[in-house]
Formats: structure tokens, sequence, C-alpha cells
């Protein structure tokens, strides 16, 4: 059994032991180690850069336990959202957290339109924001102009967040780096949006464009008939948008197999979502207990 003097004694001599390494202004870096980290660098941009394609999970459960599953797995990054889910802020920021654990990229779908909305995300850490339903260059060049630091952009400055390590880095650093290491994704989901994307794809500033194959069949009158050939040719048309103006372009699902979408232009995929996941697994089991029929394929987006 462990004398609880002598632990108390041995904890006091550890805090003369710092005090003096204090006082003495030593710079060991073996006894003194430094204790800022270096700000974190983004994984989907590290590997799209590199020429390599990047598995995404989308994530609508809420749970910061999910997110760490998802890093288990190996992706690369998670999508969240704010925008189609009752998510708040602090459990955002929480399940952010739990996706760096894993070195782990996050992207939050905001909410259209505020700017507290596009800030926010990045303020909490997060590596990058989705933007839905971007129409024009114009909108996008409004949205670069509030998510980035001058010279790309005239967001307004605060660093102390994680974001900028809670102002223990200098603010040229902090600026820099969220210039070059957080992204931007614009959804292109319209038929008016998809007039205008190449215009949309050479505003500098941001980095990904995304198709959205499910807004944009209802929006055509052919709702969930993402492999329509009309649906099909607009999602090639986006490709060759962003690959003309140097952009990166994501998948929201495997619309066809991984080298297709690949030799179309496609670099981020999203693999998989939890609760169509959750919900075929769960459907399975159930009805294999039952001796039931197997259900039939699922119809989600997201299969």
């Amino acid at each position: 059994m462990v004398d609880e003097p002598e632990v108390i004694r041995k904890a006091g001599r550890m805090a003369s032991v710092f005090v003096s390494l204090v006082a003495s202004g030593s710079t060991d870096d073996d006894l003194c180690p430094p204790m800022i980290p270096p700000l974190r660098q983004s994984r989907l941009l590290r590997e799209l850069r590199a020429g390599k394609s990047s598995p995404i999970i989308k994530l609508n459960l809420i749970d910061p336990r999910i997110v760490e599953l998802a890093g288990l797995a190996g992706a690369t990054a998670v999508w969240l959202c704010n925008e189609h889910v009752p998510n708040d802020w602090l459990n955002l920021e929480n399940q952010v957290r739990a996706a760096k654990l894993s070195d782990m990229d996050t992207i939050i779908r905001v909410s259209k339109g505020s700017y507290s909305e596009y800030v926010k995300p990045f303020e909490m850490d997060a590596t990058g924001i989705m933007v839905p339903h971007v129409t024009t260059a114009d909108e996008a060049r409004d949205i670069v102009r509030m998510t980035r630091f001058f010279p790309l952009g005239r967001r307004p400055i605060d660093g102390g967040n994680m974001d900028g390590l809670f102002c223990q880095v200098s603010t040229p650093e902090y600026c820099a780096h969220g210039n070059a290491e957080r992204f931007l994704i614009f959804q292109i989901e319209s038929p008016e949006a998809l007039e205008n994307v190449e215009e949309i794809a050479a505003v500098p500033g941001f980095d990904i464009l995304l198709f959205g194959p499910g807004d944009f069949s209802h929006l055509i009158g052919r709702p969930g008939e993402v492999t329509h050939p009309d649906v099909v040719a607009a999602r090639k048309r986006v490709a060759a948008a962003a690959k003309k103006h140097g952009k990166f372009a994501m998948m929201p699902a495997m619309l066809d197999t991984r080298q297709v979408l690949e030799e179309e232009g496609w670099n981020a995929f999203t693999v998989a979502a939890d609760v169509v996941t959750l919900g075929t697994v769960f459907k399975e089991r159930v009805q294999n207990f039952l001796g039931a029929p197997s259900a039939s394929g699922n119809s989600s987006l997201y299969r």
C-alpha cells in the first residue's frame, strides 16, 4: 500500500524541480518540452494535392462516438451536417475533436446565408465547410470574401479559438494557415447552377466542387433518378469544369464504379452514410432472425 505522505512529499519535490527550471529559464528540450502543438494540416487536401482519391463518410447522427468509428475505419474525412440535421455548435465542436483523434478532417455542411454560419466551423477547427446551393459566380465570390483572410478575402481575425491555438500562434501564421490548409466546397445542385458552373469554377479562393444529384434530379422532374442520362451529363459537366479551373471534385455517393468516376475527374468520394448503413444492417439482421424474405436493395442516394 502506498504511503500517502510519501506520495505528497514526492509531488512536492517534483513541483520544486519544475519551479527551479522555470526560474532558471532553462531551454533544455528534454527537460522542458514545447507545449504548443503545430497548427493541424488538412489530410484531405494533402491527399488530393498528391493525386490520390480520398474516402469520406457522411454522418447524420450527432454522437461524437460515430465520428470515432469513422476514424477507426480509416476515412480521410467525415461530412457533418448543420443544414438538414438538428445539431448544435457545442456538439459539432466535440465531433471535430473526435475526428482529430484519428487525424481525420471534418467537413461541415453549413446553413446557407450567414457570415457567422460560415466562419464558426473554421474557428472550432473544422477543416472545411460545404456551402449548399451555390448558383452564381457572384455568390461564390461573396463566400470566399467572408471566409478567406487577406489577400484572398476579408474574413475578420479572431484567433482566440482552437483554429488559432487560442492566440498562441502569430497572426501572420494563423492567417496563412487558414488560407492554405482550410477548404471551401461549393455544391452545384440546380439547372441554374449548372448553367453557371464554368464561371463558378473559375472563381479563385475555393477548393472543391460537389455535384448534388438528388436535388438536381428532382429539379428537372426526375426525383431520385440519379443515373438518368441528363443527371449523368450534368455530373460530367461539373467534373470537367472543376478540372479545367484547377479545382477538386467531390462525389456525394458512389453513383458508378470508382474507375468510371475517376476517369470523369472525381477525386473525393462519399463511400458510406451512417443512417443508410445502420438501417440496412438492422433490417437485414431482424429479417434474417424472423426468417422473412430479404429486403430489396437500398434506394437511397447514399447507398
